[in-house]
């Protein structure tokens, strides 16, 4: 094989990372308009509502979306597309079909429960608003699936660039809606937060519409056939029953999470202890504890949506076509090159994240209905979130590995242990921490996670190479090590934040400064994977 050609898992990153990027960009302008409109601890908790309430469709979104489905539909579609397109199609077409039937019951039975939710509890200010703005957009999650199949279908035709660039139409009209709430709702919060609930709604529907006339291009023709897919249906629900479990577990603990900061923060002007634990005991939180959380790990999202994520994207199909063909050396050796990929951009960047988190947020957010003292809540969070960024990105490369190979059962058994460890890390630090305790126990939860699964992966599946693993790590931490004494020293002499252009030179310069120091060091000390993603060249090591 020509050295000098374009490595698949790297072209397919590289790609899909570039298109992440540009969304997630979208998406903090996003959440700087949210955070200006809404602000974080304002009246009635407005943004609390708001926020909770979007969780409920993204809980859906990742289980069968981007999680369950998505692991089980991808390999088995992936094989159909080499060996019989028309096959391909009429599984691709009875899968959408059927997710379509079932997300849509569950929205039915969900408005119902609303409804009744609405009908006990609707005297309560913030009852009524958090089951008013989820009723508005629980719909989204029959949209948002049925896009995240889509995708699925075009990354098993090796086409990455669309399923990158679509969910940034969420970002696009979330930010008209934005705009406009700002010009005609300036003194009412809650008619911004109903508009932006609508928009949601509205760019599901674009995400769908969006990737049709590509699938179409690719040869993908609606091919209803339950008698032809009965098979690959099958299998699909044997491989994702053990994964939706996993899964679930994980995505409802993260939900219950979200509840306690909505059910345990304390109103600016209400009572500061909880009555149904005889009002001896204070509230660990504070109202706006759920959007701290939100914009705290919306910001050590972007790492991971163009580290981790694209690097999963990529290395899934490969890993796949090695698995089917009984190749655990080739397997083995480009779940290796993932992780190396991701070590050395993850961990500079969760440091740099710690280091410029106040800097950050204040940048970002603290503007309109953000004030200062929000400033402070948020970048605590940011920083405990940022320890683990590391961990968020390997989790999805090497989770992949085992759904390559047909092993769903160790990341369920892995990650049901990690929610205990989770929720006990919860209810320990929450009372010292307040929120920071939420984000610090996911934190260690993911670290202690990924740590197993990948032992566990090279001794039961296919051997790594923990040479180049531990030379990467090695390179990595040094060089980021330099980078984060240099961010500091910048730190120190920048000018005091006030005006816009203070506050971008207080980000803009440290961060220029970090990333050249570290690329440059890691360079030195031999360090070749930042010149792979840049030339897409395969490793000469392999």
């Amino acid at each position: 094989m020509n050295r000098a050609s374009r490595h698949p898992l790297i072209t397919g990153t590289v790609i899909t990372s570039l298109g992440t990027q540009a969304c997630r960009v979208l998406g903090m302008f996003r959440d700087m308009a949210t955070a200006s409109l809404l602000g974080l601890a304002g009246k009635h908790g407005v943004a609390d509502a708001f926020l909770f309430a979007f969780r409920i469709p993204n809980l859906f979104r990742q289980l069968f979306g981007e999680g369950a489905l998505t692991a089980s539909y991808l390999p088995v579609l992936t094989v159909q597309v080499e060996n019989d397109p028309r096959v391909a199609r009429q599984l691709s077409s009875v899968v959408v079909t059927l997710l379509a039937a079932v997300l849509a019951g569950l929205v039915v039975a969900g408005e119902l429960l609303i409804a009744l939710v609405w009908l006990l509890w609707g005297d309560v200010p913030w009852v009524q608003l958090v089951a008013g703005l989820s009723a508005v957009m629980l719909p989204y999650l029959v949209l948002i699936c049925v896009a995240a199949q889509l995708s699925t279908m075009l990354y098993a035709a090796q086409h990455f660039a669309m399923p990158a660039l679509a969910p940034a139409m969420l970002n696009i009209i979330w930010l008209l809606a934005a705009w406009v709430g700002a010009r005609w709702f300036t003194q009412n919060q809650v008619a911004q937060a109903y508009l932006l609930a609508g928009s949601v709604v509205v760019s599901g529907v674009a995400q769908v519409a969006i990737q049709l006339p590509t699938l179409r291009r690719l040869g993908f023709r609606f091919d209803y056939n339950w008698s032809a897919a009965r098979h690959g249906v099958a299998q699909i629900t044997r491989n994702m029953a053990p994964t939706f479990v996993g899964l679930a577990i994980m995505q409802i603990n993260y939900f219950v999470n979200s509840l306690i900061a909505l059910g345990l923060s304390a109103a600016k002007d209400g009572p500061q202890t909880i009555s149904w634990l005889g009002g001896a005991v204070r509230y660990p939180l504070q109202q706006g504890a759920v959007a701290a959380l939100y914009y705290g790990d919306r910001l050590c999202d972007f790492p991971l949506g163009t580290v981790g994520l694209p690097v999963a994207v990529a290395i899934f199909p490969l890993l796949s076509r090695h698995a089917a063909r009984g190749d655990r050396s080739q397997l083995g050796a480009d779940m290796t090159l993932g992780l190396r990929l991701v070590l050395c951009l993850s961990v500079p960047a969760g440091v740099g994240l710690i280091l410029l988190a106040e800097p950050i947020t204040r940048l970002l957010f603290e503007r309109g209905n953000f004030r200062p003292d929000d400033t402070v809540r948020v970048a605590w969070v940011i920083a405990c979130y940022a320890a683990g960024i590391w961990a968020n990105c390997v989790a999805p490369v090497v989770v992949r590995g085992f759904y390559a190979v047909s092993d769903y059962r160790t990341p369920v058994r892995i990650g049901a242990w990690m929610v205990g460890v989770n929720f006990v890390l919860n209810v320990t630090l929450i009372w010292p921490m307040a929120e920071a305790g939420l984000a610090i126990s996911t934190t260690v939860a993911a670290a202690v996670q990924v740590c197993l699964l990948t032992t566990i992966f090279s001794r039961c599946q296919a051997p790594l190479g923990w040479y180049l693993l531990a030379a990467t790590a090695t390179r990595t931490i040094l060089a980021t090590l330099v980078m984060a004494g240099v961010v500091y020293v910048a730190l120190l002499h920048m000018p005091n934040a006030g005006r816009l252009l203070n506050q971008m030179l207080q980000v803009g310069i440290p961060i220029l400064l970090g990333a050249a120091a570290y690329c440059g060091t890691y360079r030195l000390l031999g360090g070749r994977e930042l010149g792979m993603l840049v030339s897409g060249q395969e490793p000469s090591e392999r």
